[in-house]
C-alpha cells in the first residue's frame, strides 16, 4: 500500500496522474526516513529539512506533513496498512509542485506520495573506496536537500559500479571532499571530528546533523571544513553515515585505516 495525497492505494493498482511537475521538471524534493518503535527516527531533523526545502522551492508544505505529530500520524497510517507487517520500515516521501504548465508554476500547492519497504540496516565496512572522477558537487540554494541534484548521485553510483568499488567520495567543483554517493563522510584526527561543510554542495544529511549534535554534547570538538583529498590520508579513521547506518572505510585509494577507533565507538554509544 502507498499514500497519495493522504489516500491509501494499492501499489499494484495505483497510477500517477499527469501532468506531474516532479516528473516533468524535477520540481520538488524527497525524504528517506526510517520507521522504528512507533516513530520516525531522527524526526526533528527530517522535518526541519522538509520545511527548509519547501521554503526554498516556494512550496506550501501540506498540513498532513507540516508538524512532527502530523508526519508521525501519516507514516504510522502507511505502515499499519502494510502486509505482511515488519517492525522497521524505510519510508520514502516524495513532494512536488501541483498543477501543470511549463517552467513558470501556476501554484505553490504540493502533492505528495509516501511508499515503504522493510528496512535493512547497512553497516558493512567499506573495503574499497575512491574519489569520483565523472561528477562534482556544487553548492546552490537547493543542494542541501534530496532530489533537485539527484542525477549527480545517479551518475556517481554508476561510476562506483563500473569501477567495482564499495563507495565513492564526491568532490566539489573546487576539488574539496564533499560526501559519499548517498551518505555524509566523517573522519577523526587529533581528537577532533571532521566533516565537509555545506559550502561543498553536500546534502545536509539528517544523520550528519545528528552526529554533529551528539559529538558536541559529548564535548568532542567538531569542524565542518573545506579540505582536499590528501587531508584524509592523515585521518585516524574515516566513515560514512546516513539513516541506513554507519560504514567504516577500511581503504581509500592506497591508504588503509584501522577497522576500529575508540572515539568512533564512543560516538556510536552516545547516539
Amino acid at each position: 500500500m502507498l499514500l497519495f495525497n493522504g489516500h491509501l492505494h494499492s501499489e499494484a493498482e495505483f497510477t500517477l496522474p499527469l501532468p506531474n511537475r516532479g516528473l516533468f521538471f524535477n520540481d520538488g524534493f524527497f525524504e528517506t526516513m526510517v520507521w522504528e518503535a512507533g516513530t520516525v527516527r531522527y524526526l526533528p531533523y527530517h522535518l526541519a529539512r522538509m520545511q527548509q526545502a519547501a521554503a526554498v522551492l516556494g512550496l506550501a508544505l501540506p498540513a498532513a506533513l507540516a508538524t512532527a505529530e502530523a508526519l508521525t500520524t501519516i507514516v504510522s497510517r502507511l505502515i499499519s496498512a502494510q502486509v505482511p507487517y515488519s517492525a522497521e520500515y524505510r519510508v520514502r516521501l516524495q513532494l512536488w509542485r501541483g498543477g501543470g504548465g511549463l517552467y513558470t508554476p501556476a501554484t505553490d500547492a504540493a502533492e505528495w506520495l509516501a511508499t515503504s519497504q522493510p528496512f535493512q540496516p547497512h553497516n558493512t565496512p567499506i573495503n574499497s573506496c575512491g574519489f569520483a572522477e565523472t561528477v562534482r558537487t556544487q553548492a546552490s540554494a537547493v543542494s542541501f536537500c534530496k532530489g533537485p541534484n539527484a542525477l549527480t548521485y545517479v551518475l556517481a553510483a554508476r561510476e562506483r559500479q563500473q569501477r567495482g568499488l564499495d563507495e565513492l567520495l564526491l568532490l566539489d567543483v573546487a576539488g574539496h571532499v564533499a560526501e559519499g554517493v548517498a551518505a555524509a563522510v566523517f573522519w577523526v584526527r587529533d581528537g577532533q571530528l571532521f566533516t565537509p561543510a555545506l559550502e561543498t554542495g553536500c546534502v545536509a544529511g539528517v544523520r550528519r546533523a545528528h552526529l554533529l549534535q551528539v559529538a558536541r554534547q559529548m564535548g568532542l570538538p567538531t569542524q565542518e571544513v573545506q579540505c582536499h583529498p590528501d587531508e584524509l590520508q592523515q585521518a585516524e579513521t574515516v566513515f560514512t553515515a546516513n539513516v541506513a547506518g554507519i560504514r567504516v572505510v577500511q581503504q581509500l585509494g592506497t591508504t588503509r585505516y584501522p577497522s576500529e577507533h575508540t572515539l568512533l565507538q564512543q560516538l556510536l554509544q552516545a547516539e
